[in-house]
């Protein structure tokens, strides 16, 4: 297994930095910092999830927001 020692969210999931984020800003000030409409209409952790996994720019924007939070 390779190791990734650079990598800041190695070993962190999906899941877990949209949980994360949500739980520090809710869903109203997330939609405000990342403007993808999955976070504004009608918003749920598994259809954001299935978006981010679908989209790399809204994934990157949101793991970028998740390291600057932390």
């Amino acid at each position: 297994m390779n190791q990734q020692p650079n990598n800041p969210l190695h070993g962190i999931t999906l899941a877990t930095i949209l949980n994360f984020l949500v739980e520090k800003y809710g869903w109203e000030e997330l939609s405000n910092r990342v403007s993808i409409r999955c976070f504004s209409a009608n918003p749920s952790i598994n259809s954001s999830l299935t978006f981010l996994r679908k989209t790399p720019w809204a994934r990157q924007k949101v793991e970028q927001l998740y390291l600057n939070s932390i």
